[in-house]
């Protein structure tokens, strides 16, 4: 089990509300989450076998969706829960040491949305974990949770205050540190190679930033045509850990 951290001390107060079936059944699977209360339809809430101790509240479809945002699909479900303690980079990178698992560095990717879907991928393609700036990514919260389809609960998220010096410890690791960018000469699959990989992501519009681009080993572009400038950057990394996945 890695070693947990504390939460940082500006995270949002209060808890995340979690909707859709989902996001609810895996937050209720995953050992290391707490679930304080669960909102639901009685359609809903029967089909779930539920700890006796748990506080439960029986709702109208319309009542949930006053607990949630606008047009929100809860599917009968809403969820009050606890964040997840924090993982420490260094015992994911341990984790890590006899695997070829790649590993998920966002720059400045605040969107949840984006986030979500990129858990979702990094969990589809084995990746080791996901590794984003603690102050410029979005907290957890059940747009996350929903976009993530149940794998907010099972990727490891490392939140870093400097992600520069987290690059650094992520070479000494052993990891190829392929940032993602239009403007490189050679393809992912031209750099990708035999090792342990991270790929880098920027943000949609900005990019890496260049300090971030600097602690790359290699810059790579993915090979798409010229009726398209770029790809959603949830897109892009779902494609860059099909061809780590695939490159052999």
């Amino acid at each position: 089990m890695a070693r947990r951290g504390h939460r940082p001390s500006h995270a949002p107060a209060g808890r995340p509300r979690f909707w859709g079936r989902h996001a609810v059944l895996a937050a209720l699977a995953n050992p290391e989450r707490t679930v304080r209360k669960i909102w639901g339809t009685r359609a809903a809430l029967s089909a779930l076998d539920l700890p006796p101790v748990l506080p439960i509240t029986f709702a109208e479809p319309s009542d949930l969706a006053r607990l949630v945002p606008s047009d929100a699909p809860h599917q009968g479900l809403v969820a009050e829960v606890d964040p997840l303690e924090d993982v420490w980079l260094g015992d994911l990178l341990e984790q890590g040491e006899a695997t070829q698992q790649p590993l998920l560095i966002l720059d400045q990717v605040t969107d949840p949305h984006n986030v979500g879907a990129i858990l979702r991928s990094a969990a589809a393609f084995d990746a080791l974990g996901i590794v984003t700036q603690d102050r410029h990514a979005p907290p957890e919260s059940g747009t996350v949770a929903r976009a993530a389809s149940g794998a907010l609960e099972t990727v490891p998220w490392v939140r870093v205050v400097n992600l520069a010096r987290a690059m650094d410890e992520i070479a000494e690791a052993g990891f190829w540190r392929i940032g993602l960018t239009g403007h490189a000469s050679r393809t992912l699959a031209e750099s990708i190679g035999e090792g342990k990989v991270a790929l880098v992501l920027g943000a949609e519009g900005e990019g890496m930033r260049a300090n971030t681009e600097a602690h790359c080993d290699d810059l790579a572009k993915l090979p798409i045509g010229p009726k398209v400038e770029s790809l959603n950057v949830s897109n892009a990394a779902a494609i860059a850990l099909y061809a780590v996945a695939v490159r052999h």
